[in-house]
């Protein structure tokens, strides 16, 4: 819970929890924010080495941050400086994948004071965190809606699975003056799947194994069904053996909606993963996200919300699926920062209309804060 310290500009909050919601809206609202307690009566207490190299990223990416950590680096003030962006390098700690810092970079990108080229260097895939190739399928697409239109781009130069990484990707976003309110209620009809099967540092067969089991499950739905194969090695396969599939659906609006599944890391405890229950699995996981449906999906959720309250001061709509923690969480904290409040609608599934196939749907709409950058330069 949030509460007003000593300070009332300053934000505090108490543990590990949504540390990266935290530190990123406090980033683009510039509110100094304290987080206490952080695993305070864990074995291994305070900042974990992941979060500290997320840290080091937001220090990298701003121009003047003040960052203080105690001593046993259970309580972390942040008082954010300018978005400058422009061209940086990062190596993500591999206890988490690319993904876990690229989505808070896709939060902050289109605020900088330069456009930003990032490369990051790390795990590329795993099965904590939302892959490289996901993003790019489905998080892109979304930010076009919004207006980040040229230069936009996700390129994956080497993979790399758990543990040990030693993948690459680099991430250019533009800088617009402002965000584009959007409407996206109309979700359409599921017209083609695409998927990517990839595999490092085994053999090639593996790749094909799981587009064959996958296809299996969704040839009784679709026919229109491709699943690109990439297989890497040496240097652009990393360092550790893995494989993994990557699916989305695509409906005759342009709304995408994914599903992925990765192989168990070498030295994991538990059985080894077979290639053709990891196509069956990444297979059924889409058809669950497609029953959830709304026009966002899942993952990508909370940053649809975060645009919608910063865009211009207009009006704009989504239809998501059944909200996800993180995202419920997520509202919240837009409520603390900038004092966003959603008008949320239950559409019911039972109700007569195309739109309620499946789950429950929920309709979001918000008059945006008319959040503009500022510091980018005028042509």
């Amino acid at each position: 819970m949030a509460s007003s310290g000593s300070n009332s500009h300053v934000l505090t909050y108490e543990g590990c929890n949504f540390l990266r919601q935290r530190l990123v809206l406090a980033t683009l609202s510039n509110r100094p924010v304290k987080i206490k307690k952080i695993r305070s009566k864990d074995a291994n207490p305070g900042v974990q080495d992941f979060e500290a190299s997320f840290i080091r990223l937001l220090d990298r990416i701003t121009n003047g941050s003040r960052i203080e950590v105690n001593e046993t680096g259970t309580t972390v003030y942040y008082q954010p400086g300018l978005l400058h962006g422009g061209k940086i390098e990062h190596d993500c700690n591999e206890q988490r994948a690319i993904g876990y810092y690229l989505e808070a970079l896709i939060c902050l990108a289109p605020f900088t004071k330069e456009p930003l080229h990032a490369t990051l260097r790390g795990v590329t895939n795993d099965q904590v965190d939302v892959s490289v190739d996901y993003l790019k399928a489905t998080c892109l697409p979304l930010l076009q809606q919004f207006g980040l239109i040229a230069n936009l781009d996700l390129k994956i130069t080497k993979r790399g699975a758990a543990p040990e990484g030693g993948g690459e990707v680099i991430f250019t976003c533009p800088n617009p003056r402002k965000l584009r309110p959007v409407k996206i209620t109309d979700f359409g009809k599921i017209k083609r799947i695409r998927g990517w099967a990839f595999a490092t540092r085994v053999s090639p067969q593996t790749a094909n194994r799981i587009v064959e089991s996958a296809r299996g499950v969704l040839n009784r739905c679709l026919t229109d069904i491709y699943i690109y194969t990439d297989h890497r090695k040496g240097q652009q396969g990393g360092k550790s053996p893995g494989f993994g599939l990557t699916l989305v659906a695509e409906t005759t609006t342009g709304v995408m909606l994914g599903s992925e599944a990765v192989s168990r890391p070498k030295g994991a405890d538990g059985d080894p993963t077979v290639p053709e229950d990891l196509g069956r699995g990444a297979s059924k996981l889409l058809l669950e996200e497609i029953y959830r449906g709304g026009c966002v999906d899942s993952v990508n959720q909370s940053i649809a919300l975060l645009f919608m309250a910063l865009g211009d001061q207009d009006v704009s709509k989504a239809v998501l699926g059944p909200l996800t923690p993180y995202t419920i969480q997520f509202l919240r904290h837009l409520q603390d920062f900038f004092k966003v409040m959603f008008k949320i609608e239950t559409l019911k599934a039972d109700d007569d209309t195309e739109l309620c196939t499946g789950a429950d749907k929920i309709q979001l709409t918000c008059i945006g804060v008319g959040y503009t950058n500022l510091s980018k330069k005028t042509s």
